[in-house]
């Protein structure tokens, strides 16, 4: 039988310094952990704006286009089968407006933060700092 020691084997108790050490540590990897998050968030929000944006602009060259070769042919056309050029003109006109404000609405929509708002990160901050608040009070209530 050998004599077991508590220098043979075994890790000291860290106490209460080491504990406090690991807490801080932990707390100090949630909150990387957190801003790593609210990063990655912010990212991908920019990559849905960018998206967004192009839409915004390729709505308003298909808008330029449209009014400059349709026009000019669909005035044409109606006047030839017998409305005024004015009022031709008029029509055309309005219905290539209604598809374009289609399309500006559809790049606008791409614009909208969906779920991403900095509150989010806060919550889960607090949340966080809440759980680890109450693990301290029981360790304290359990060496009491």
């Amino acid at each position: 039988m050998r004599d077991h020691s508590p220098e043979q084997g075994q890790a000291p108790d860290p106490g209460i310094a080491g504990l406090l050490s690991q807490v801080v540590s932990g707390v100090g990897r949630l909150v990387q952990g957190e801003l790593r998050l609210a990063r990655a968030e912010a990212a991908d929000s920019l990559r849905q704006m960018t998206s967004g944006l192009a839409k915004l602009a390729g709505a308003a060259v298909i808008a330029l286009v449209g009014l400059n070769v349709l026009a000019g042919a669909a005035v044409g056309a109606l006047a030839h089968a017998g409305l005024g050029p004015v009022w031709a003109a008029l029509v055309v006109g309005l219905v290539l407006m209604l598809a374009a404000l289609g399309l500006a609405a559809a790049g606008r929509a791409g614009l909208r933060l969906r779920g991403r708002r900095p509150g989010r990160l806060f919550r889960g901050l607090r949340r966080d700092a809440g759980a680890l608040h109450a693990g301290l009070t029981m360790e304290e209530k359990r060496h009491v």
